[in-house]
This record gives structure tokens, sequence and C-alpha cells, in this order.
């Protein structure tokens, strides 16, 4: 009998307390890529919501974007007011969602992330992202994602 990591039974609890709906799918092998989580799940890269935590000011930040897309972290700044986006350390991530990057889900987070949503993820009828391990994910729709989240929509290019 295997045991399920604890980041994934974390994010399992908390995707149920949220009336999550999608499947949690543990994949044979970390897809540390938009285009290898494609690629396994036999979908549009754009349909994979990366999620990426940003240093805002030394607060963190957490953009939900479509795996189509870059973030344009000067222009994403001043739409969320800050001084200055960056991409988070290792430790910056783990402290703030108890998570690995590469498997940072949108929930399941120790205290509540500020969160963005790509608007761009709302063009795919089924959007996959992160279950909190770079080998989980799981699949669920915009909408879910703004009700789970309450993250709003933001234009990340």
């Amino acid at each position: 009998m295997t045991t399920e990591h604890p980041t994934i039974t974390r994010f399992r609890e908390d995707h149920r307390r949220r009336g999550g709906a999608g499947d949690i799918v543990i994949l044979p092998d970390s897809v540390h890529t938009a285009a290898l989580a494609a690629e396994a799940l036999g979908c549009e890269v754009g349909a994979i919501a990366s999620s990426l935590l940003f240093d805002a000011d030394g607060s963190p930040a957490l953009i939900l974007t479509s795996g189509a897309h870059r973030v344009d972290t000067a222009k994403v700044a001043a739409r969320l007011g800050v001084t200055k986006l960056k991409r988070a350390t290792p430790d910056f991530v783990r402290e703030h969602t108890g998570q690995v990057i590469g498997g940072v889900s949108p929930i399941g987070h120790p205290a509540a992330v500020p969160t963005y949503l790509d608007s761009w993820l709302r063009r795919y009828d089924v959007v996959w992202a992160a279950a909190g391990h770079p080998a989980a994910v799981f699949s669920t729709t915009y909408d879910e994602l703004v009700t789970m989240t309450g993250a709003p929509t933001i234009e990340v290019e």
C-alpha cells in the first residue's frame, strides 16, 4: 500500500471542502512544465493553469496563468499596485504555500495567499492545475477556480 504525499492529502481535503468537482490525477512522473503536463494529459498547453508564486514587495502573490503565457512582471506589478514583482525563491514558495515549485496548487495553503487568474483560461472548458505536488494535477473549470480561490481576473501579458 502506498501512502499519499501529505501535500496532496492537504490539497484533496481543501478541494473537497471548497466543493471542487474535478478529478485529482497522480501522474507517473513529475511534470515541471506546462508543456510536459499538457503532453501527459493530452490537452493544449493553454489549458494548463500554471501556479506561479511571486514576491510582491515582500508579500506573496499567486498568479494562475495559462501555460501558453509568460507573466509580464512589470505590467502585472503595475496592475497589482506593487513596486516590483519577482519570482519567489523556493524557500519563499514553501513558506507561503507549504508546497514546492512545480506543485503549487491554487488552494490548500497554510494561510490565504492573494491569488489572481489569467483571463485567457476562460477559453477552455477544462483547465488542469497542480494539486499540491509536482506529479499531481486536478481538472477544474475557469468558473470553479474563481469560486474556489476568490481570484480576480487579470491580464498577465
